[in-house]
């Protein structure tokens, strides 16, 4: 089972999707160490030429606003509100999100913010590092990775999982030192 989780949490790797978290607040923090308001970082977003992304936005199964990310951004107020920690990266996020709903760009696009665009809010200010934000986002996985596993395993007409894919990548690679 060691091998299921392992293979699940390794899965996340990347800001698209458990680093997502961390790349919007390496977004908030662009945002506020450059001076700029969030409408003239959104005009950059909209400019292609720019090469900015507006991470925490849009979902390949949510074309709408995602659910979850409704009930993140209240817990992230409720959080910040209870530590009495004003947050300006919370106050920008509201208002990326605000721009996004009312810009005619992000609304055709379906760009709405997503469960990544709050998560990281919530885990800073509780005092987690971001490089422990995958594995947070891992937790909440965690039931259904073993689930499926014991599913398998119950399974008397599976004797063995095989993988769907084939891999394609370096056949030999030096092992880097810890």
């Amino acid at each position: 089972i060691f091998g299921s989780i392992s293979a699940g949490i390794n899965a996340l790797f990347g800001p698209l999707h458990g680093g997502a978290n961390e790349a919007v607040l390496n977004m908030l923090d662009q945002i506020k160490d450059e001076g700029l308001s969030p409408e003239e970082f959104m005009d950059k977003v909209k400019d292609k030429e720019s090469g900015i992304r507006l991470m925490g936005f849009g979902h390949r199964v949510y074309k709408n606003y995602d659910p979850r990310a409704r009930i993140v951004k209240s817990t992230a107020e409720k959080i910040l509100n209870k530590l009495g920690a004003g947050d300006e990266r919370l106050e920008i996020a509201m208002r990326l999100e605000e721009k996004a709903l009312n810009d005619d760009y992000f609304v055709e696009r379906k760009l709405y913010p997503n469960v990544d665009f709050y998560t990281g809010l919530i885990y800073s200010a509780m005092g987690f590092p971001p490089r422990m934000f995958t594995p947070l986002f891992a937790i909440g996985r965690l039931p259904g990775w073993i689930a499926q596993y014991r599913e398998m395993i119950e399974d008397k007409a599976t004797r063995i999982g095989r993988p769907r894919q084939v891999y394609v990548g370096q056949d030999l690679r030096r092992y880097p030192g810890v």
